[in-house]
């Protein structure tokens, strides 16, 4: 089965889920303590959006490896963003249930991740043959 190319970073399915992973960290900080909206909130919001942009930026790059190079950048942020969710859990800023969910998102957002990096390094190898 041919597979559609991928003509934008928008059709990639890590730049989706971690879309959804930016939505749901706005939903958590909603409801934040107003003096954690220059700390915990503006951290958790930065890394967030670092990972959809850090995908759109290595898509957008001329070489394999850059791209490669942007997308650990993302997962790094996936997980500075897991850290971030235990310590809202800690100060009982979310519940344990809300922590779940976010965890596991987080969670597939990284597997999803390691896949397209792998998925890329064989693009990049079969294009050095």
């Amino acid at each position: 089965m041919q597979q559609k190319p991928l003509k934008d970073f928008m059709d990639l399915v890590a730049w989706k889920l971690a879309r959804e992973l930016r939505r749901k960290v706005y939903e958590l900080t909603q409801t934040m303590p107003p003096e954690e909206k220059y700390v915990l909130v503006a951290q958790m919001r930065r890394a967030a959006i670092s990972v959809t942009a850090n995908l759109a930026e290595g898509f957008g790059r001329f070489s394999y490896q850059e791209n490669v190079q942007f997308c650990r950048h993302a997962r790094g942020s996936v997980s500075e963003l897991r850290d971030h969710f235990t310590t809202a859990l800690d100060e009982r800023y979310i519940t344990r249930e809300q922590w779940k969910a976010a965890e596991e998102l987080a969670q597939r957002v990284t597997q999803v991740l390691n896949g397209y990096i792998r998925a890329t390094r064989a693009r990049k190898d079969a294009a050095d043959e």
